[in-house]
């Protein structure tokens, strides 16, 4: 299983959200809380190209968001990104 890479701020419920979907599907999370520390923001930023928490990363795959994530979810791509070695 990949490892899967969400940038989060605190009090997001999308970020919770996010979390709590991924957690059901034991995956092996990194949480990067860039709350606090604009230059993990920065980070996230250049790496997704977006500004808006969570974004998501799956491997090296980004996903996006929290929509993206549920989105994925549905359509039943989830499992089979977090099932590739």
């Amino acid at each position: 299983m990949p490892k899967v890479t969400i940038y989060t701020r605190q009090f997001c419920g999308f970020c919770s959200a996010a979390i709590g979907l991924l957690q059901s599907k034991d995956a092996d999370l990194e949480e990067i809380d860039a709350t606090f520390e604009p230059e993990k923001r920065q980070e996230m930023m250049t790496r997704s190209r977006r500004q808006t928490f969570p974004q998501i990363f799956i491997g090296d795959t980004h996903v996006g968001g929290c929509d993206d994530l549920f989105a994925l979810e549905r359509n039943g791509e989830l499992d089979r990104l977090l099932a590739a070695s």
